[in-house]
Formats: structure tokens, sequence, C-alpha cells
């Protein structure tokens, strides 16, 4: 293949990364779910200490960026 076509593929999809990464910071406020606090989340509140483990999060940020990643591979062969 073509290097050009291949770096114009990659800034193509670098760009719509951002725009989703844009848009997902600035409705942020709007969204139906906010990250770091979707159900699924543990959150305990003792009397001197908070203990917060976002396990939902956890696995919503690594089936995306699987996806991505896996995007990239693809696009590169």
């Amino acid at each position: 293949m073509d290097p050009a076509r291949d770096l114009g593929r990659l800034l193509m999809l670098l760009g719509a990364v951002m725009v989703v990464t844009g848009a997902m910071l600035y409705f942020d406020g709007r969204l139906p779910f906010r990250l770091g606090k979707l159900p699924g989340d543990i959150l305990h509140r003792g009397e001197h200490s908070t203990f917060y483990f976002p396990i939902a999060t956890c696995l919503l940020l690594s089936l995306g960026l699987s996806l991505l990643f896996w995007l990239f591979s693809h696009f590169r062969r």
C-alpha cells in the first residue's frame, strides 16, 4: 500500500477519536452517564475513610480501548 494512504487513514481515525473525546468532555454534564459514577462502581464511606473502586468504569474504558486498538490493527494491515 501507499504510505501516504496509510498516514491519511491514521489521521482520519485519530481525528474521529479526538472529536468523540471532545464531545464527551463538552457535553459531560448533559450526558445520561458520568464516567466514575456509573452503576456498578463501588463506593464505601466509613467514619474516617472512603474507599472507591470504579469497576464499571474500568470495564467500559477497557472495552473502548480494546475496540480502538483493534481498529488501529485492522487499518494497519
